[in-house]
């Protein structure tokens, strides 16, 4: 197995980013270059566990992503191989994966799966597999893996050969195991899996300030991204919602069971060659890091 490290400097201190297994770059990305100009979607991701977990950490995060998606920006569409980007966005609740996310479509052409935003469409459309979630949310309990693995699939086949980045999902090794299954069955195996290393503290500060537009996933923090009136979404006028559970108890109880699942996860792929650690206490570090890590994969 090889292994490489490198370095990222900011007002912060200086990050370590290393790259385990095989070189990333030769296992499968990339390809000819062509650059064309596209408007972003915005961002709305939640993760599976609940509706509401995701954080945004900064006004710049939200102001630098609008800015870009209302300009010309040049979106990177190709790979360097022609190997669509098959990509996983790992990170504790709270860590930020879903404002990543949206910075990562800001400059990428990169379809983005949220297992909660998934969840969420099928619970409010009714559907059957939406109907059997909606039992599983009301109790407080994760969704069961043979239900999220079956919705996983039909959102993947319906984009193909499309690069793309899931967010939520697989949430423990089972998961991983049948996302693998489904992506070796069209020889288009996994090739990038990013992880986002926020330091606790940080996270649980930003889950404390946390209020959420539950039908639509916004989410607003009191200190960087607060909502225009107190307690009403910005679109609707609805009111939002603060968690009963974001709170230091119930935090610290949430980050034991991700850990227990998780790590699993993070050795799985850190066998396969795959995996990619990024780690900094905003997203204004890490996406730079994470950018540069896409940099090289898109012409």
């Amino acid at each position: 197995m090889l292994a490489r490290t490198r370095q990222y400097h900011s007002s912060s201190g200086t990050n370590t980013l290393v790259f385990l297994g095989r070189h990333i770059n030769s296992g499968g990305l990339f390809v000819p270059k062509r650059h064309q100009t596209t408007i972003s979607t915005s961002a709305s991701s939640l993760s599976a566990e609940t509706a509401t977990a995701v954080t945004t950490e900064s006004a710049a995060d939200i102001l630098g992503d609008q800015n870009i998606s209302s300009s010309n920006q040049l979106i990177k569409r190709f790979t360097r191989n022609g190997v669509p980007l098959r990509m996983l966005i790992l990170g504790a609740p709270g860590a930020g994966k879903g404002t990543q996310s949206s910075r990562i479509r800001n400059h990428f052409a990169v379809t983005t799966i949220s297992s909660g935003d998934v969840l969420r469409r099928n619970i409010l459309e009714q559907t059957p597999a939406g109907q059997q979630a909606q039992v599983s949310v009301a109790r407080g309990e994760l969704v069961p893996d043979n239900l999220i693995v079956s919705l996983i699939r039909n959102e993947l086949e319906t984009i193909q050969s499309s690069n793309w980045l899931l967010d939520g999902f697989p949430r423990n090794l089972a998961q991983a195991q049948a996302l693998d299954q489904m992506l070796l069955a069209t020889d288009q195996p996994l090739n990038a899996v990013v992880n986002l290393n926020v330091p606790e503290h940080v996270i649980l500060n930003r889950i404390i300030e946390r209020y959420v537009h539950v039908p639509s996933g916004r989410v607003y923090n009191l200190t960087y991204n607060p909502p225009k009136v107190p307690g009403v979404d910005d679109i609707t006028g609805e009111l939002l919602e603060h968690r009963p559970d974001d709170n230091p108890e119930s935090f610290k109880r949430r980050l034991q069971q991700y850990h227990a699942l998780t790590e699993p996860l993070l050795e799985y792929y850190r066998k396969a060659g795959v995996l990619a650690s990024f780690a900094g206490d905003t997203s204004d570090i890490i996406f730079p890091q994470l950018k540069e890590f896409l940099d090289e994969r898109f012409e």
